[in-house]
């Protein structure tokens, strides 16, 4: 009750304060390229249960025609004011949604997409006891997640046997040992690494 009454009271102060900033940035977003402002994309969510999450939108139309993933943090894809919104995680800020709405979490596994999920084992589904959310331990290892994708030979293969393993051990990890208080030092480690970037 006290994570989710967190949750609810920080995520409308968050859409309060920052909606001069949203607003800006909504209009960079229709000013730098066509298309629309929010990127929405189907996540899974707790219980296993799909849910779409929203973002900024940081590249152009028809992108995801091309990949799934994002493959290093200067891919031709992303739009100029897209590459400074994901380089400052500002392109999440629209998630203050998903966690008024009860979709997501501040701190929790990162949700994944379902085409990814179908590689989970049957232990790793225990991550969807939980939330997920907008960090957490496997989001702060893979910050740079990105450019490792632009580094390997087969960044699919590279993505599926060697970081969502990887990530789901930091994930079960999390659910360990999980408190207010834990959720708090993750919330400060990533303004941190946001931060000195």
């Amino acid at each position: 009750m006290l994570k989710r009454g967190f949750d609810v009271v920080f995520s409308i102060i968050g859409l309060l304060f920052l909606s001069p900033l949203l607003i800006l940035i909504a209009i960079l977003i229709k000013l730098d390229s066509r298309g629309p402002v929010l990127f929405i994309q189907g996540r899974v969510g707790r219980n296993n249960i799909d849910f779409n999450i929203f973002k900024f939108r940081t590249m152009r139309t028809q992108s995801q025609s091309k990949g799934l993933l994002t493959l290093g943090n200067n891919d031709n894809r992303i739009t100029k004011i897209g590459y400074f919104l994901r380089r400052y995680k500002i392109d999440e800020f629209p998630q203050l949604i998903n966690i008024l709405n009860g979709d997501m979490s501040f701190v929790g596994p990162r949700p994944e997409l379902r085409h990814y999920v179908n590689f989970y084992t049957q232990d790793d589904m225990a991550i969807f006891a939980v939330r997920p959310g907008i960090t957490g331990l496997a989001s702060l290892k893979y910050r740079n997640e990105v450019e490792l994708l632009k580094a390997a030979k087969d960044p699919e293969n590279f993505f599926i046997h060697t970081i969502i393993p990887d990530k789901l051990k930091f994930n079960k990890e999390y659910i360990s040992r999980r408190n207010f208080f834990f959720d708090l030092k993750l919330i400060g480690l990533t303004v941190i690494k946001v931060i000195t970037r």
